[in-house]
């Protein structure tokens, strides 16, 4: 959290909390009902503050006031930084992968020491050049080779997937 941000807490603690306001794209875009924060600093700074609640909603905190993030898939959003090494939204390495699953819709997703994480769709492609198996078969065995290791592909329904990672999509 930046130091900012801290001093405005202290100074006034009981600010209201907005909801409605920001959303992270699949993309890992923050979005305003403006459209995408276009501003590369704006952005950097929502990143650095961006933080959880312990039951799992999704926060900015912007000076003295949490602005709840709504979700259009999952809390982390992870992109190819390099062609074997992935980042998330904010620009934090991810060192180490857990688990992979598919959704019915083709998206995949990583567990990470960030958590879970939806893979930005433009780097889909490539990543799904390292599965071993057939995708389009829902029984199939599938497997996905990243960072030496061999990871198998299990598959989850999207609508499992805020319960099953303990995050709110849309705090109200």
């Amino acid at each position: 959290m930046d130091e900012a941000v801290r001093l405005a807490l202290a100074r006034w603690p009981n600010v209201p909390s907005c909801t409605g306001w920001l959303r992270l794209s699949r993309r890992g875009e923050w979005c305003v009902p403006e459209g995408p924060v276009r501003h590369a600093g704006l952005a950097a700074f929502i990143g650095r503050n961006y933080m959880a609640t312990d039951d799992g909603r999704r926060f900015f905190q912007n000076g003295p006031q949490q602005v709840f993030v709504d979700l259009d898939y999952t809390p982390t959003i992870v992109r190819l930084a390099a062609p074997d090494r992935l980042e998330t939204h904010i620009g934090q390495p991810v060192e180490s992968v857990a688990a992979v699953w598919l959704d019915e819709e083709g998206s995949l997703l990583l567990d990470s020491e960030h958590g879970i994480a939806l893979l930005d769709d433009r780097d889909l492609a490539a990543l799904c050049a390292r599965l071993d198996g057939d995708p389009e078969q829902p029984d199939g065995a599938l497997a996905l080779e990243w960072a030496g290791r061999r990871f198998p592909v299990g598959r989850i329904r999207q609508a499992d997937v805020a319960a099953r990672f303990g995050f709110v999509a849309r705090p109200a």
